[in-house]
């Protein structure tokens, strides 16, 4: 069993949605585990008898929608629930992240499956795993511990899932239960091989030349234990990358050596979004993140600030100085990480 004081109760309200209308919804700008999960959920309650689409508010990256297969999938904006409809969440450490449209139409989402530690719980019914490296495990276990069989497409979503959250298994998240996961899930049709290379072989050169204005705008901060990369409004429609382009691009700041974090700052629109990566979780980089409205992870954390770049960027550095400081003091014991 994989989550065995849980899963009985998941699998039960799951039977409860049975000829039920459902919206499975995952957070802005999705990625591989945003993906994952909502195809793999959609695709299991379909199975269960449950009258279930899956809802995003952003179009579907292009290279998941190889993942997606048959899946009903629906754009928030062309999204009209029926009468009664509910709503159930993954990957989604806040309400915010689903978006005003679909905050709207869900209030109080019915369930929500996610592995954030800055995720307080917002949904009458909540299946929170902070010690989880993606929500597709959490969901894959559950799946798994209540006699679920997953097909090859959900099987594949939810190993993308994994895969990409974990950043290939090489972050400190993985663990004995994402292998043995894995395993099940291969033995269930997920394919590993054609899984990378349709997610790390199809990159455009517009991606490979934001990459290179993001390379050349590193700079190292707090005495080069940080390393910043930002792009512009303008390094966008210089490239001819699209917003989608700067998934992952952070790990690159992350990489360098000396680095204790890696930050990944976009401007878009006027307004500014932040990426913070961490090789440690003593970083507990979603405290950091929540001084911004953000949250996320210890090693991994985004944040949103409705401020002009120029506003931004001293304001952050100087907190994230604080913050190294506070992490080398010991201010953030396990305790206060949660």
């Amino acid at each position: 069993m994989y989550f065995p004081q849980h899963s009985a109760g998941f699998k039960k309200l799951l039977d409860g949605l049975r000829g039920k209308s459902v919206a499975v919804l995952g957070h802005l700008r999705p990625d591989g585990d945003c993906i994952g999960s909502q195809v793999g959920l959609t695709r299991v309650m379909r199975g269960l008898g449950v009258d279930v689409v899956a809802v995003n508010n952003d179009v579907v990256p292009r290279l998941l929608t190889d993942f997606v297969g048959d899946t009903p999938w629906c754009k928030a904006s062309d999204y009209k629930p029926a009468s009664g409809a509910l709503g159930v969440c993954v990957d989604c450490a806040d309400e915010s992240r689903l978006g005003k449209t679909l905050r709207g139409m869900f209030p109080k989402p019915y369930i929500a499956v996610d592995h954030h530690l800055s995720n307080g719980g917002f949904a009458e019914h909540n299946f929170i795993f902070p010690e989880a490296a993606a929500t597709a495990e959490v969901l894959a276990g559950m799946f798994f511990d209540t006699g679920i069989k997953p097909d090859a497409v959900t099987a594949q979503a939810l190993y993308v899932g994994i895969a990409t959250d974990t950043g290939q298994f090489r972050f400190p998240s993985t663990s004995p239960r994402v292998f043995r996961l894995c395993s099940e899930l291969i033995a269930a049709g997920a394919d590993p091989g054609n899984a990378a290379r349709l997610l790390f072989e199809r990159e455009s050169p517009a991606k490979l030349r934001l990459l290179q204005a993001f390379l050349d705008s590193l700079r190292p901060e707090c005495g080069g234990r940080a390393w910043v990369g930002v792009l512009r409004d303008a390094d966008y429609a210089k490239t001819g990358a699209q917003r989608e382009d700067s998934e992952g691009i952070v790990d690159y700041a992350r990489s360098l050596d000396e680095a204790d974090v890696g930050v990944f700052i976009e401007e878009r629109d006027g307004v500014v979004k932040g990426s913070l990566r961490g090789k440690e979780p003593r970083m507990v980089l979603h405290r950091l993140a929540m001084r911004f409205g953000g949250g996320g992870h210890a090693c991994a954390a985004g944040l949103n600030a409705n401020k002009p770049f120029d506003v931004f960027y001293p304001e952050f550095i100087i907190a994230l100085g604080e913050h190294l400081r506070a992490v080398d003091a010991g201010e953030f014991d396990k305790k206060n990480n949660a």
